[in-house]
């Protein structure tokens, strides 16, 4: 099997660009329906506000030049073409860091964090705890291989991900994982223990489930039940995608506008800092990720890990090396515990569920603050 690592670089040909914009003039727009707010979806004026700056004010080859300006590299690994950045640090003795990337991002999730992780120097940071940096495109997502069979799982994506930081030759390495990525992260650390230093999970550790209820005091209880109130509003993308994912990606797949109506309405309930997303999150760092899944065509393969699932699940973590939380609410440290060897768990940290996009600088000082703990 080849072990080969080829340069890679995002060449969008001009004939896609202009089939985008073309298919944004073309919208058939639907009426709204009677409501306030979000209340229905996403407000046909606000999408319409959004649509029309992706087709005139968005720079699509300004962001592709950004992009580029990283190191991206391809190489084949379990039979799939992985994409992958690969960004060294300035400081010859950084600790190599493996990030992993959520559903439904990619890795334009970590944009804004590479930055302050590989220069702290240039940052404001400690250079003694800068990184080098590596960013894969989970299989299936961007301009990554999607998966070809059914069964496809997280563990094979750890093992995927742990031989990729073998072929680069990092013997000893750190792993982030927040949304999806913090079902792989751990799974990277059981498919290479001995190399491993940690695992740092956005979070999503310790959730209590129906088993756990009885060991709850009344306050977790209550919490516990207002918990579970919240998942009952807004999609269930879980058991959307499980049921099928075939039938909606012909329309993510054809029409951009109904996208970025579906990437919008999750990143409006992933960032509750905020009443609307791109008032937390730059909203051409948004359209940047959304125009990836759209030239890349992968609203339907990225679905492998909910359509291969018969239902919902927590992460679990692993107990083979130490764990670090960014935020630990809404999860209980104890029961987190049972499962994990937790040696870092703040409360209070600030931002949404894509921290990485919304507070890159807090995320990448808690980052060295776990690392420097067990590196």
């Amino acid at each position: 099997m080849s072990e080969a690592i080829t340069e890679f670089r995002i060449d969008v040909p001009d004939t896609e660009l202009a089939d985008l914009h073309r298919r944004l003039d073309a919208t058939r727009w639907p009426r709204q329906l009677p409501g306030e707010g979000w209340q229905r979806g996403v407000p046909v004026a606000h999408l319409r506000e959004l649509a029309g700056h992706w087709r005139h004010g968005y720079d699509w080859r300004g962001w592709e030049a950004r992009l580029n300006t990283y190191g991206q590299f391809v190489t084949t690994v379990d039979g799939l073409e992985v994409h992958f950045l690969h960004v060294r640090s300035p400081e010859p003795d950084a600790l190599p860091l493996l990030l992993t990337h959520g559903w439904p991002n990619s890795f334009v999730e970590f944009t804004e964090l590479i930055g302050p992780l590989t220069d702290p120097r240039a940052h404001g940071g400690d250079p003694a705890q800068a990184f080098h940096v590596v960013v894969p495109s989970l299989p299936g997502f961007g301009f990554s291989a999607a998966p070809t069979e059914p069964g496809f799982s997280v563990a094979r994506v750890g093992r995927m991900f742990a031989e990729l930081m073998r072929r680069l030759g990092y013997d000893r390495y750190g792993v982030q994982g927040g949304d999806l990525g913090a079902y792989v992260a751990p799974e990277v650390a059981r498919a290479d223990p001995a190399h491993v230093a940690g695992v740092y999970v956005t979070g999503g550790l310790g959730i209590p489930t129906e088993a756990d209820l009885p060991e709850l005091d009344d306050a977790e209880r209550a919490f516990h039940h207002q918990m579970q109130q919240w998942f009952g509003v807004g999609v269930d993308h879980h058991g959307l995608l499980r049921a099928a994912p075939q039938t909606f990606s012909y329309g993510w797949q054809d029409s951009p506008v109904g996208l970025l109506a579906w990437m919008m309405h999750k990143f409006k309930e992933f960032t509750w800092t905020a009443d609307v997303p791109e008032k937390a999150i730059d909203l051409d760092l948004l359209l940047t990720n959304v125009a990836v899944w759209w030239f890349t065509g992968t609203s339907g393969s990225s679905s492998w890990f909910m359509y291969d699932t018969t239902a919902f699940a927590w992460p679990q973590g692993q107990d083979l090396v130490p764990t670090g939380v960014y935020s630990g609410s809404p999860g209980i440290r104890r029961i987190a515990e049972k499962r994990n060897r937790i040696v870092h768990w703040p409360e209070e940290n600030p931002g949404s569920h894509f921290v990485a996009m919304d507070e890159p600088y807090a995320y990448a000082a808690d980052l060295r603050t776990f690392f420097a703990m067990v590196r």
